[in-house]
Parts: structure tokens; C-alpha cells; sequence
């Protein structure tokens, strides 16, 4: 394969969750005696430290400097530099006397060691260990043929070398030390499960977690291509950034795996979204290779997890590492409590940066109606109980399945795939993506037979256009071509069509779905096409519509015109997950379901029948009814409630009228002093965390909105969101805040207000 040539990067065995990694200077390879030589070493060690005490100081003089009488400044016969050419086995005898005089300064070996002779026998293998790590890379030095390698082992043997003489502990030298980047690559994946597989029932995210762990454990044994071998690859990636990265694997990963007296990091740990991305394609490409290759060696239980899910894990994975508006990245990402992500407030608008987000939920305000968390949680461990009624989503469809629902179970199981493709005059030729476009073209020009084929080809062809495909059984059964126009904020889809056999499945709301994530990822938000009388309805079903939201301005000469076509749009919301959404509904759905059952069980208490009316009573109360007040009834006090719709707008456009601006004299047309804050939403640039905090938000300018649209057909409705407003902002901000005061003080003002129109009992 062209992205692997060059370099055969190497690592341990699929699902081998505690391979042994290659030795430095094995040039590359998957890690072929890499168990034997590391144990070798392990063995050398064990054996010299187990050796009487006389032969240990024999080992070190040789490596020790001269303490004689006099000026002697001798550091030992094998303290210089190695030779350009590996040392003959005369060069290096086995084993030395400490009577021996040195090869260097003629003085004994024992002139070498009387500093060693009062050192504790811990501290005596500590350095023997030094020792026999500086005689591997010794080896190394001259094995290696690559010269960044070959310097990196030059420079770690000198730094054991000082280590033993001045009976130091080796610090590598850098101008930065480890972390090198944040978040690592180990929490970025992490993020990436709760990101995308949160919503999961307990026993498919395991099934997640555990390809994440896989993968973390491949990156950490994966042998990195030398600098060069990459120039060579990949010309016109960033050739210097990767050397940093590549020194910094070999100091901190790789070299102290076999030379434990250097620290050792785990690269996942120490490295992050950069190093990650320059090894991912290729790395993604061998792993599955691999897989293929040594499918009939896997075990059962291991082999539908990575020949069907681990392929799909990395498909999505890539997507992320590889896009710049990824969440997964961010540092304001933070495993909350409850095992989901949750961003940090890092300060904005509302709150300065100091300022930690109180978590004492005994002070939290809470807006009536809304529901206990605790209560959600509890209600969410039901219905993702197996054995629950409603239970977790199987492969059994209900009658009312969403539309897509089949589609998103198949591609879970890894059956169909989702893959967005295009045609390139800078790359060479891809011979499974051009095998796609054609039959692309095929499934085209096939379901759109007005359309000429010359035509259809020319598009999808296109280098400037790109094609979502699906995939199933290695062939195209359907697909979406657009054009993507991102400085005008929107795509042109032009062809849309699933091949005839296999429609009616829930493909094409998939596929939709698909396409609408991967343009929120690159922060298009707008679609436009031309829609036939038969396509019509799909659109519509995909959420289209003939109220454009682009200016016309903005893409009047970048479409194309199609003659007895219907110009449709769809605006994005970048807070939807399109391909998940189904799902979200339908568990909101048993949700509540769950919830009027609970309260129907709380008030399924008969209570006797009222005898009052036999004494002659004609009327009482309603709340003294028995069970009424636990239905949940509330009564309304002396305020009234205006049935008259206008009279109702009119009183409470007075009512928030009042709210923002000062005093009934509205020809000031001045914000209330204590309404500044809560005149329109708070931005997510000013407040990066708020919309994680505050769930419901609120403010004065959709109040309006939904005040002029007639959304208030009562009171309550009005002096919930009203309510919402003081409350988010007490949740929000510290007490000592001046948003806490202005929500006080604005509050105040609101139920003055309230009082005088007669709504609520003064």
C-alpha cells in the first residue's frame, strides 16, 4: 500500500493486550525477538546484581573514574566515546581483576572503586544496571543505520556514562519535560467513548471501552517510523515537528522499555492529538491488515470484536482526530461524576475564571415542575435494564421503530458502512474509492434516469464535489454527492439515491444523518438542492422545507438550476446528534413513561367517597377533597387567571415591558439598571461552560419572541420562564456576584409587577 511504503511500522499481535515491544534499533519491525531480547537483558541484570560483592566493583572500575594519589584524570577505559567500528571480543573481556592495571592510566582498577567501597548494595545494582544499559546502547550506536536514531542512542549512552561517574540518577535533557501535550491521547480517547457512546446500554459501551483499550495499547507498543523513512512517505507533512515528537518517543518510551534505569512514560500518556495524527492512517491500515491476515489465529470471543467493531471504532476515531472543531480535544473536557463528559468553566461572561462552579446541591434552586436528576438516573437504570420491560435496543424491531433505526443497528454490526469519498488530481489513485465512484455513478444514474449520465459522471468525478457512500458487502448501494461552499456557509446536495432493492430500510434517513454530523464537524449549518416531485417528500421527512434560511444573495449563482425542480433548505442544529437522535427520543419517551407510571402508583389510593353533601352542605373547598393535593393540583390563591386571550397578551407584554425598561415612561426606551444581564441569551464564545451548566436557558429577548408569537396562553407559562431566568443565574453565579444581586433585585421587580396586575395573591 502506498501510505505504508517505506517503513513496515511495527506492532504486537491484535488483542495481545501485553505484547513486549520491538528493541531499539530493530529498525521497524513488528517486534520479531523482541520478547527474547528484552528478557535477555532482564536476565543479565538479575545475574550480575546476584554476583559477590568483588565482582560487582570489578564491573563498575572499568566504567569508574580514577580516585589515585595525584592529578589522575582517568574516567575509566571504557568512559570515551564508542569507536566508529564494534568493539572485538579482545577489546571487551569478559571479566577483570582489581588488581588489573587500567588500560587508560595504569593505575589499578581498585584506584577506581574506593569511592564504592562504603555504598550500599542497593545503590551497587542501581549502578550496575546504568552500566549494563550503556553497553546495550553501546550496541545500538553501532547496529543503527538511521543517524536521528543512531544520535538519540549517542546521546542517552553519554547521559548513563555521567550517571555512573558522578553516581547520579539519569534526567534526560529537554527543553520540555512530559506531558508534551494536553489532553493526552489516552484522555482524548477517552473522551471519544463518552462523546460518542455514552448513550449506550452498559453492555455494548464494555463492548467500546474495551476496542479503546486495545487501541491504547497498540499505540503504546507501536513502533514509530524514523524521521527520514517519513520525509520519504509523506514529503510534505511537517518533517521537523515529527522529529521533535519521534526524539521525544525514543528518550521517554521506547529506549527505556529495555533500559530501565531511564524513566519510562507510556506514549499515550505523554503525547496527545499531534503525534497521534501522524501515525493514525497508516497505523489504522496495518492494524486491519493485520487483523485480516491473522483471523483464523484469533479467538472466537475476540474475533467479532475486531474484525466487525474494531474497523468501525477506528473509522469513527479518525473522523475526530483528524477534525479541527473535534470536543474530544478540548482541555475543558473533564469525566464528570456520573461517567459522562462534562466541559469545565474556564470563565466568560458571566463569572470570572477564578470562580469554581459551586456544586452543593442543597443551595441549587430549583424551578417547579422540574424533575429531581435523581430521579432521572434512577428511571434511566430501568429502562436499560435487561430485565426491565422496555429494556435496552436489540436487534427486534418494534412496529413504531424509528425510521432509521434498522439502518443504525446494521451498521453497529458492522453490515453496512458509511464512508465520504472524492476524486483527487493531487493523490494517486485509490483503487477502492475509484471502484466506488463508478458504481456511485452506477447507483446514480440508475435511480435518476432523467438525468443524463454524462452529466451524473461529470459530478461525481468532480473533484470539487464529494460523495457520502454506503457501503454493504464491499459494494456501493447508495450514496449523497454535494458540494460544499464553505465561504458562503452552505452545501449544494446534487444527487441523492439508494439503489432500488434495498430501499424502504431506513438507509436514506441514515444516510442523511451521516451527512448532516460530518458538516456540523466542519461548521456548515445550511443545505440547499433542487428536489423533483418524487424526492419531494423524503426531503421533507429529512427535516427540508421551501423556507430557505440562506440569502439569496449568498448562493444565487453558486447552484445549479434545475428546470421543474424546488429549490429546498434545511438549517443544521449543531447541538443534535442526527444519528442518534431516534434513539434520544425514544428513550425521553419511556422516560416519561415510566414517570406517570410512578406518579399513577403514588395516587392509585382510593380514598372513601365525600359524605358531606348528605348533611346538607352545598359546597366546600377543593383542596379539602383527600388525595387532591397529592395529584399534584395546586391552587391558584387569589390571582387570577385571564381567559380573554388579548387581555392576557396585553397584561403581560405590560408586565415585561416593565421588567426592561425603567418605569412606565418607555420613551426613555432605557434597560432596567438590573436587567442588563438577561436582555439576550448568553454567548458560548463569552461563556464557553454555561450551556453545560444551565440545562433550560432563558432569557428577556425569547421571552418576547415567544411573547409576540402568542406561546403564553397562560400566566404560568409566563412566570415559568420568567422564574427560569432568576433561577439560572443564582445556579450560575456566586452570591456575592452582581448577576446573583441583579437576578435579586429584577426578581422583585417582576413579582411587584405580577401583584399589581392581579395575577398572583398579593
Amino acid at each position: 500500500m502506498s501510505e505504508s511504503a517505506g517503513v513496515q511500522q511495527g506492532s504486537p499481535a491484535i488483542g495481545a493486550a501485553g505484547s513486549a515491544p520491538a528493541a531499539p534499533g530493530a529498525g521497524g519491525t513488528e517486534g520479531s525477538g523482541a520478547t527474547v531480547g528484552s528478557a535477555r537483558i532482564a536476565a543479565k541484570k538479575a545475574q550480575l546484581r546476584s554476583s559477590p560483592r568483588p565482582k560487582k566493583l570489578e564491573k563498575l572500575g572499568v566504567y569508574s573514574s580514577c580516585k589515585a594519589e595525584g592529578a589522575c584524570k582517568c574516567n575509566g577505559w571504557k568512559s570515551q566515546n564508542p569507536p566508529p567500528t564494534p568493539p572485538r571480543t579482545d577489546q571487551q573481556p569478559n571479566s577483570v581483576n582489581l588488581l588489573e592495571p587500567c588500560r587508560s592510566c595504569s593505575h589499578t582498577l581498585g584506584d577506581h572503586v574506593t569511592h564504592l567501597e562504603n555504598v550500599s548494595e542497593e545503590e551497587m545494582n542501581r549502578l550496575l544496571g546504568i552500566v549494563l544499559d550503556v553497553e546495550y546502547l553501546y550496541t545500538c550506536v553501532h547496529k543503527e543505520e538511521d543517524a536521528d536514531t543512531k544520535q538519540v542512542y549517542f546521546s542517552l549512552f553519554k547521559l548513563l556514562r555521567k550517571c555512573i561517574l558522578q553516581m547520579g540518577k539519569p534526567v534526560v535533557e529537554a527543553q520540555e519535560s512530559p506531558p508534551f501535550e494536553k489532553p493526552s491521547i489516552e484522555q482524548g480517547v477517552n473522551n471519544f467513548v463518552q462523546y460518542k457512546f455514552s448513550h449506550l446500554p452498559s453492555k455494548e459501551r464494555q463492548t467500546i471501552v474495551e476496542l479503546a483499550k486495545m487501541f491504547l495499547n497498540q499505540i503504546n507498543y507501536w513502533q514509530l517510523e524514523t524521521p527520514s523513512q517519513r520525509r520519504q512517505r509523506a514529503p510534505a507533512d511537517d518533517a521537523a515537528g515529527y522529529k521533535v515528537n519521534y526524539t521525544r518517543w525514543l528518550c521517554y518510551c521506547n529506549v527505556p522499555q529495555f533500559c530501565d534505569s531511564l524513566p519510562r512514560y507510556e506514549t499515550t500518556q505523554i503525547f496527545g492529538r499531534t503525534l497521534l495524527g501522524s501515525v493514525f492512517t497508516v497505523m489504522r491500515k496495518q492494524l486491519l491488515e493485520q487483523a485480516r491476515q491473522e483471523k483464523d489465529m484469533l479467538p472466537p470471543e475476540k474475533r467479532t470484536l475486531i474484525l466487525t467493531h474494531f474497523p468501525k471504532f477506528l473509522s469513527m476515531l479518525e473522523e475526530e482526530v483528524y477534525s479541527h472543531s473535534s470536543p474530544i480535544w478540548s482541555e475543558n473536557f473533564l469525566v464528570g461524576s456520573t461517567g459522562g463528559q462534562i466541559p469545565i468553566h474556564t470563565g466568560g461572561q458571566k463569572r470570572k475564571p477564578s470562580e469554581p462552579i459551586p456544586h452543593d446541591e442543597n443551595k441549587k434552586l430549583r424551578i417547579v415542575g422540574d424533575i429531581p436528576m435523581e430521579l432521572i438516573n434512577e428511571v434511566m437504570a430501568t429502562i436499560t435494564d435487561p430485565t426491565s420491560m422496555l429494556g435496552p435496543e436489540t436487534s427486534l424491531l418494534s412496529a413504531h421503530s424509528a425510521r432509521d433505526e434498522a439502518a443504525r443497528l446494521e451498521e453497529r454490526r458492522g453490515v453496512i458502512e458509511f464512508h465520504v469519498i472524492g476524486n483527487s488530481l493531487n493523490q494517486k489513485p485509490n483503487k477502492r474509492i475509484l471502484m466506488w465512484l463508478v458504481g456511485l455513478q452506477n447507483v446514480f444514474s440508475h435511480q435518476l434516469p432523467r438525468m443524463p449520465k454524462e452529466y451524473i459522471t461529470r459530478l461525481v468525478f468532480d473533484p470539487k464535489h464529494k460523495t457520502l457512500s454506503l457501503i454493504k458487502d464491499g459494494r456501493v448501494i447508495g450514496g449523497i454527492c454535494f458540494r460544499m461552499f464553505p465561504s458562503q456557509g452552505f452545501t449544494e446536495i446534487v444527487f441523492c439515491a439508494v439503489t432500488s432493492n434495498e430501499q424502504v430500510k431506513g438507509y436514506g434517513t441514515h444516510l442523511m444523518n451521516h451527512l448532516k454530523e460530518y458538516h456540523i464537524k466542519h461548521d456548515i449549518l445550511n443545505f440547499l438542492t433542487y428536489a423533483d416531485e418524487y424526492a419531494i417528500g423524503y426531503f421533507k421527512k429529512q427535516g427540508f422545507s421551501k423556507d430557505i434560511k440562506v440569502p439569496k444573495a449568498k448562493y444565487l449563482g453558486y447552484i445549479k438550476d434545475y428546470e421543474g425542480a424546488t429549490l429546498m433548505g434545511c438549517e443544521l442544529n449543531p447541538s443534535i446528534p442526527y444519528t442518534e437522535f431516534s434513539v434520544i427520543i425514544k428513550k425521553q419517551k419511556e422516560i416519561i413513561k415510566k414517570l406517570i407510571e410512578r406518579k399513577q402508583a403514588q395516587i392509585r389510593k382510593v380514598y372513601p367517597g365525600l359524605s358531606c353533601f348528605k348533611e346538607g352542605v352545598r359546597q366546600i373547598p377543593i383542596e379539602s377533597i383527600p388525595g387532591i393535593r397529592e395529584t399534584g393540583w395546586k391552587p391558584l390563591g387569589k390571582g387570577k387567571e385571564l381567559k380573554d386571550p388579548d387581555q392576557l397578551y396585553s397584561t403581560l407584554k405590560t408586565i415585561l415591558q416593565h421588567v426592561k425598561v425603567r418605569g412606565t415612561h418607555t420613551c426613555t426606551q432605557l434597560s432596567h439598571q438590573n436587567a442588563w444581564p438577561f436582555m439576550e441569551p448568553v454567548k458560548k464564545t463569552e461563556a464557553p461552560g454555561y450551556y453545560q451548566v444551565i440545562r433550560f436557558p432563558m432569557d428577556l429577548k425569547t421571552m418576547s419572541e415567544r411573547l409576540k408569537s402568542r406561546y403564553y396562553t397562560t400566566r404560568k407559562l409566563f412566570m415559568a420562564d420568567m422564574q427560569r431566568i432568576f433561577t439560572n443565574c443564582r445556579e450560575y453565579n456566586p452570591p456575592e456576584s452582581q448577576y446573583y444581586k441583579c437576578a435579586n433585585l429584577l426578581e422583585k421587580v417582576f413579582y411587584t409587577k405580577i401583584k399589581e396586575a392581579g395575577l398572583i395573591e398579593k
